[in-house]
């Protein structure tokens, strides 16, 4: 029997679960890595840009193979595909950490573990979306938080394990904690909703490409993912070129990280309060973010590094929150777990040029100065395309359920707002 709604809690508290583990173990691992990233230039004598490569191409297989996680959880359930997505992330982790050449470290901490993070990412958040409605950002924010918070513990045990083990060591250590997306798969109970499509019809919905909101929100995350992981990547690298120790270089990723989990959940209760508008809350955040970026090369202290780092982790990830929140609301809940898939294919693109660019101007000029310049304008670039979403959106009334596929017979969210604003504003796709 199929529900006219999403639940809005219940068993969707155990997705929420599964949602953080599922954002520790894929997000929050790649974020952590660039602990290691000076150990991995010195063990294989490569330049910046080349051990670059290995998280951009990790990140970019993630996201460009989402959608076949998509597809796959839509056809077959998502907890198998998790399940497998499991395996196949720990087992290119496992197998880094015997490599030899970057060409090995780039197929398997690159390729097969962003196959693995593809197939487990995807399916859980997409997931997620359809168990909440009402409170559906406050769900995205907490299972959101498992970035930061697993970047926060992370980002000094790797190095600790890097000094105590070296990088190979560590890499072990962080293979057997991806197993525990096994656990995430098993918490994916299916729901059934009104309005769902079979499970044979268009399973990639490429169509949605052609809808106003959804092709403008996919084109700005391809440009706002050419930055928005470039501290990510090099913060920890930049940190020890200013002089900062290896530990307190591993801090500032830390508490940026910690900064990051908490705006998180605070952006989810601030969305779901409808103080702004969603797409205005996405181009405020996401400005910031790209403002960070362009004041990060004028530090010159450590507590001015760090108060930025902080700032960044804030931005980014009220921005997250907000960006998950969105979706449903563009496509319907019936097509989100396709929205996902599709929108972080497009963040592939992004995600591959960045961290090669930023590595290769480092090489460049010396320095990571022109690295977050360039990195802050492809953010601030996004900013604009988000200021053509639909406005209002979905804050008070969503779509007519004829304007918004799949969503036919659920009901509406009641409007905070007076009736006028609203009638205006209502999504158009």
């Amino acid at each position: 029997m199929k529900r006219a709604e999403p639940p809005d809690g219940g068993w969707g508290w155990l997705v929420v679960l599964a949602g953080f583990l599922a954002n520790s173990l894929t997000f929050g691992v790649l974020r952590s890595l660039g602990v290691l990233f000076e150990d991995l230039v010195e063990a294989f004598e490569a330049t910046t840009a080349q051990v670059s490569w290995v998280t951009a191409i990790a990140l970019a297989t993630e996201q460009f193979a989402s959608p076949l996680g998509t597809a796959a959880s839509t056809r077959y359930g998502a907890r198998p595909v998790v399940m497998l997505g499991s395996l196949f992330s720990s087992l290119g982790i496992f197998g880094a950490s015997f490599s030899t050449t970057l060409l090995q470290l780039y197929l398997t901490l690159g390729f097969l573990t962003g196959l693995g993070w593809a197939l487990a990412f995807a399916p859980t958040m997409g997931t997620l979306s359809r168990y909440f409605s009402s409170r559906r950002s406050l769900a995205m924010g907490l299972a959101l938080t498992g970035n930061g918070l697993a970047s926060f513990a992370l980002s000094p045990l790797l190095r600790l394990l890097a000094d105590s083990l070296a990088w190979r060591g560590a890499l072990l250590v962080t293979s057997a904690f991806s197993l525990h997306l096994l656990l995430c798969g098993a918490l994916l109970r299916p729901l059934a909703l009104r309005g769902d499509q079979p499970k044979l019809s268009a399973p990639f919905d490429l169509g949605l490409f052609a809808q106003r909101g959804f092709g403008a929100f996919a084109l700005g995350t391809a440009l706002l993912a050419a930055g928005y992981f470039t501290p990510y990547v090099h913060l920890d690298a930049y940190s020890r070129a200013l002089g900062v120790g290896p530990y307190r270089a591993a801090l500032v990723v830390s508490l940026a990280a910690l900064a990051d989990a908490l705006a998180r959940l605070l952006a989810g209760c601030l969305a779901d309060r409808h103080v702004l508008p969603p797409v205005y809350l996405l181009v405020l955040f996401n400005s910031f973010v790209g403002g960070t970026l362009l004041f990060l090369p004028a530090t010159s202290s450590y507590g001015s590094l760090l108060t930025l780092a902080l700032l960044y982790g804030l931005s980014a990830g009220s921005f997250a929150t907000v960006a998950f929140a969105v979706l449903p609301e563009l496509v319907g809940v019936a097509r989100v777990v396709n929205a996902t898939g599709l929108c972080l294919m497009s963040m592939s693109v992004g995600g591959l040029l960045g961290p090669p660019l930023s590595g290769l101007l480092r090489d460049q000029t010396g320095d990571f100065t022109a690295s977050f310049l360039v990195g802050g304008a492809f953010v601030l670039c996004a900013s604009l395309v988000f200021l053509a979403l639909p406005s209002p959106l979905g804050s008070c009334c969503s779509a007519q359920p004829d304007e918004m596929p799949g969503a036919k017979g659920q009901q509406k969210p009641p409007c905070p707002l007076p009736a006028a604003p609203c009638a205006r504003g209502h999504l158009e796709i």
